[in-house]
């Protein structure tokens, strides 16, 4: 199938002027994402994520690389990009407050041309869908968060983009709503194979449940690519464990023990949740005498199944939290 998106050794650096040393936010990413793929892109804070969606929506020009979006050159061909693409940003402020639900996104789709009277019977289809009929006559000011959130997404979907992209669509939602989405971009993909889908998410389980193929970026270098099932074979042959402890100020002191080669730690003032992957599970007793030794308890331990979590554990050192 053709590629959606293509990148070859795509750079993007930061400043650097006057002898400074320049950030490099995006270091010779190569990427190609198939026509009719949704596809996940996974990474810290910082990664490169950002930077590599603003330069696929032809926001932000690459310092150096090619990069081709639904076959068009993001630099000479923007124009040719930009009819057929279209975003949503979890958390984002959109539209204008004094106008209606339904007047923003008649607004937006009219920014694409759709011919109004077509227009608004979508709108009136999503809005039902999304379960915000009732709020199509409100000021967008007047809403609640996850409500706007909602019309975010309509928003996205109401000009009928070849190419999505979705940073974080489902913060801040509860779980209905969240499902409720997932559920619409799977089928809207599903339905006309030649829809693509580019998500970023820090929900492992949504990009397990909605993504074909996923990237995991680090410090803007592409680390792996594969399908969910294949990405947690990488780290089949490890062990994995999950500790439940008493509260441990130096419980981050045990990434740095030898033979753990991943680590992510959660605590909520009254116990510590601690997943590692472990190279050799004879490393599973230094860490409990660690910890006991620090004066806290071992409430729980557990070997689990490797997960999504687990491998983008091993390749970044750290979890997504």
């Amino acid at each position: 199938m053709p590629y959606a998106i293509e990148s070859y050794q795509l750079v993007r650096n930061f400043g650097g002027a006057k002898g400074k040393k320049p950030l490099v936010a995006l270091d010779h990413v190569n990427l190609q994402v198939e026509e009719g793929e949704l596809f996940g892109l996974l990474g810290p804070n910082g990664a490169g994520k950002t930077t590599l969606i603003k330069i696929l929506a032809t926001l932000l020009l690459p310092s150096s690389g090619t990069v081709k979006v639904l076959g068009h050159d993001v630099e000479k061909e923007a124009q040719s990009i930009r009819p057929r693409i279209n975003m949503v940003s979890g958390g984002e402020t959109s539209g204008y407050g004094l106008l209606t639900v339904r007047e923003n996104l008649w607004m937006f789709s009219q920014f694409y041309g759709i011919p109004s009277e077509e227009a608004k019977k979508t709108i009136d289809g999503m809005l039902e869908l999304f379960g915000i009929s009732d709020k199509a006559n409100s000021k967008v000011r007047t809403i609640s968060t996850g409500q706007r959130q909602k019309m975010n997404v309509i928003r996205g979907f109401v000009t009928d983009p070849d190419l999505i992209f979705l940073d974080e669509p489902t913060l801040g939602l509860d779980v209905n709503a969240s499902m409720n989405i997932r559920n619409y971009i799977r089928k809207w993909v599903k339905d006309d194979g030649g829809k693509t889908v580019l998500l970023t998410t820090h929900y492992m389980q949504e990009a397990e449940q909605l993504c074909d193929r996923l990237a995991i970026i680090d410090h803007g270098r592409i680390l792996a690519c594969d399908t969910p099932i294949r990405l947690k074979k990488m780290v089949a042959k490890e062990s994995t464990f999950t500790i439940t402890t008493s509260p441990c100020a130096c419980v981050g002191e045990i990434s740095s023990m030898p033979g753990v080669k991943g680590f992510n730690a959660k605590g909520d003032g009254s116990k510590e949740e601690v997943r590692f992957v472990l190279e050799d599970e004879a490393v599973i007793s230094d860490i409990i005498s660690f910890i006991t030794g620090k004066g806290a308890k071992v409430i729980s331990l557990d070997k689990t199944e490797p997960t999504l979590e687990d491998v983008f554990i091993q390749l970044v050192g750290r979890g997504l939290e």
